[in-house]
């Protein structure tokens, strides 16, 4: 099976690079996966596809502003995303430009250019960390007397997808974050969640779906292209999560009731079917989702339109099938729907 054969052309006038000026105005194309029958429909309206006794399962971690603005003691500028970090394995961060092992990285303002600024920043008393080894790919080890991930909070700004080809502004900081984001610990945001408001949880609360959580931090996976031919050669990173108990026994009721298991998200599924094949609740997840895959947990997945070749766009394929899949993402585009992180939604059901 080769990575080439997950493909589509997409425009890039379909890639949207802001979000809408109102959550969840966004559209919704649903797609029945058993019969590749498609409806035009609005995210509003979501709450319209589901059936009382649903359990529908949101990711509530939240994004670390874990992009970093630094310099080199000779003044030469560099740009890390600091990266979800698993028990007590060192600290991981990812690099643009040339780094080597020994560097002392000083944090800098996160609005370069501004030379007031940025001068008051340097004589201040600001943190540094050392580049302590370089892993290849972009990504390198660092030692740090305070925690990264606080650093960030601190000084970082949101790390944006770089498909955006823009700075974060201060609107990305709320829009690109769940209302319900709580366990700190992200690297990317789980972004078919960024569409959803309290108002319309509110509905499918009264509908009678029960809404429960789980948590996994989108991690290293995120942002790594597929770099094998081969799609079974590829190996994906692992990434922290946590399926509380009362989530378990809500999904257990619900498959007992012949109700349907419904995941906002390709990072919620991932969780819920490594659950399923493997009972663990909590732990590292590096379960690998494409074609020929048997979902056991997942009935139905509100997801985004992804990007070609992408890890997601498999997952997305195997759940509803490629031949299913292509057809309605070449419908997509053909009615200018919206495409990746600040884009429109499919319900796949």
């Amino acid at each position: 099976m080769l990575v080439s054969d997950y493909n589509y052309d997409l425009p890039e006038e379909r890639i949207v690079k802001f979000p809408p000026k109102e959550r969840g105005t966004t559209r919704l194309l649903v797609l029945n996966r058993k019969t590749g029958e498609m409806k035009d429909s609005y995210y509003k309206d979501f709450v319209d596809y589901l059936n009382p006794g649903d359990v529908l399962i949101l990711n509530d971690t939240r994004v670390m502003q874990s992009r970093l603005f630094c310099e080199l003691p000779d003044g030469r500028k560099r740009e890390i995303v600091v990266l979800e970090k698993h028990g007590d394995e060192p600290q991981r961060v990812m690099y643009r430009g040339k780094l080597h092992d020994g560097d002392v990285l000083k944090i800098m303002p996160t609005k370069l250019g501004d030379v007031a600024f940025e001068g008051a920043f340097r004589e201040s008393n600001t943190p540094s960390f050392v580049i302590s080894h370089i892993l290849g790919d972009g990504i390198a080890e660092v030692e740090s007397d305070t925690p990264l991930s606080e650093l960030a909070e601190k000084y970082g700004t949101v790390p944006l997808p770089p498909y955006l080809h823009r700075d974060a502004t201060d609107s990305d900081k709320k829009r690109y974050q769940t209302v319900w984001a709580k366990n700190m610990g992200s690297a990317a945001a789980p972004t078919a969640s960024l569409n959803m408001t309290d108002e319309l949880l509110e509905k499918i609360l009264k509908k009678g779906v029960t809404i429960k959580y789980l948590t996994l931090h989108v991690g290293l996976g995120t942002f790594l292209p597929i770099r094998s031919d081969n799609v079974e050669d590829h190996k994906m990173h692992s990434e922290w999560f946590r399926i509380p108990e009362d989530t378990i026994e809500e999904i257990k009721t619900a498959k007992a009731s012949g109700h349907r298991v419904v995941a906002l998200g390709t990072t919620v599924t991932r969780t819920l079917e490594y659950y399923g094949k493997t009972g663990k609740t909590e732990g590292e997840d590096d379960i690998f989702i494409y074609p020929g895959f048997e979902f056991t947990t997942v009935d139905a997945i509100l997801t985004n339109f992804h990007a070609p070749k992408s890890t997601v766009l498999m997952l997305a394929a195997a759940f509803a099938g490629w031949d299913h899949l292509h057809a309605a993402y070449d419908h997509a585009v053909k009615e200018k729907y919206n495409f990746l992180s600040y884009g429109d939604s499919m319900f796949i059901c």
